[in-house]
């Protein structure tokens, strides 16, 4: 594993423990209890309480409204929308905690069947790019049911806690006195996700994540945005690998295609890693890297296998000593 998948799969594991613990600390949660926000600890209202007690007037109120509610939620999308022009589902491959979650099952489950999914049709290859061997166990049965329980579980009491007190969910649960509305909560929320990262962890990514689907047609509204490219003037040298690139993809996409057939490309570097991996006894180093700028027109559905001008230095490799 190299220095950048290092990187990443610690900022997924910092920020899927951010998304638990957030409302233990009051970061950020919503309290149907008390009807407003909390956010870095502090209790975050619209200030409508001066003005239904006569203190403020309207015009008061109306700022007051925009200030803590429109600009925030102005503010996070506009954040939002300018990554994802720019660096596409960055979100998604490096922090997103459903996304690691779907990690985390697919390489178990490859483990498990020899395929990241129920639904595929072929058996991943045994050989893996850096020349390892993953060899399906149905052994592992008794360890990825009890998980994906386990992360269902973890998702449905997270959830809970973003709506009502951890102190009060988390302390019902040890003492066994949960509500009947609690109990339902937690019960079908973690028969739902379970359904969900066993059986279409996939799909809801690809479909049905609204945030996802944003960040992609961001992304694709940029032809200069950073993607994954293809050298394709080294295309021959493809010929002895067993498509490693495509095999470790967790949203199982094609990187050497064209961008618009990689909408749902989280930007996790996966592919390039394995492609490095393959090509690490070549001196000319990958055919797969992240290229922005000039360097990413021939990735465009435009431009792809026709933009033969493509800069030399945008696939320059260091030459190994």
């Amino acid at each position: 594993m190299d220095k950048i998948q290092r990187m990443r799969l610690l900022s997924q594991a910092g920020f899927f423990m951010l998304f638990v613990l957030a409302p233990v600390f009051d970061l950020f949660r919503l309290d149907l209890n008390l009807k407003h926000f909390f956010f870095l600890g502090m209790h975050w209202t619209l200030g409508l309480d001066d003005f239904v007690a006569g203190k403020i007037d309207a015009t008061h109120a109306a700022f007051n409204i925009a200030l803590r509610g429109g600009l925030p939620i102005i503010g996070t999308i506009a954040l939002g929308v300018w990554v994802s022009w720019k660096y596409g589902r960055l979100y998604c491959g490096w922090l997103c905690p459903h996304f690691s979650v779907v990690e985390t099952i697919n390489q178990l489950m490859r483990r498990t069947i020899g395929r990241q999914s129920l639904w595929d049709r072929q058996a991943l290859p045994e050989k893996n790019a850096d020349s390892s061997y993953t060899r399906a166990n149905p052994l592992y049965w008794l360890v990825l049911l009890p998980l994906v329980v386990a992360f269902a579980f973890v998702w449905a009491i997270a959830l809970l806690t973003y709506l009502l007190p951890p102190t009060e969910i988390y302390g019902n649960l040890w003492h066994g006195t949960l509500t009947r509305n609690q109990s339902v909560f937690l019960g079908v929320g973690t028969l739902a996700f379970f359904v969900e990262f066993m059986f279409a962890r996939h799909l809801f990514c690809r479909y049905a994540c609204a945030v996802g689907l944003f960040q992609s047609i961001a992304w694709m509204a940029n032809r200069k945005a950073m993607v994954i490219g293809f050298n394709r003037r080294r295309v021959d040298e493809c010929a002895d690998c067993n498509a490693a690139c495509d095999n470790i993809c967790p949203m199982r996409i094609k990187p050497r295609k064209i961008k618009r057939l990689m909408f749902t490309c989280t930007q996790c570097g996966q592919c390039a890693n394995a492609c490095s991996q393959v090509q690490a006894n070549n001196p000319d180093g990958s055919l797969l890297k992240w290229v922005q700028d000039e360097c990413a027109l021939d990735k465009s559905a435009r431009d792809f296998g026709h933009h033969d001008a493509i800069p030399l230095h945008c696939y320059d490799q260091e030459k190994k000593k």
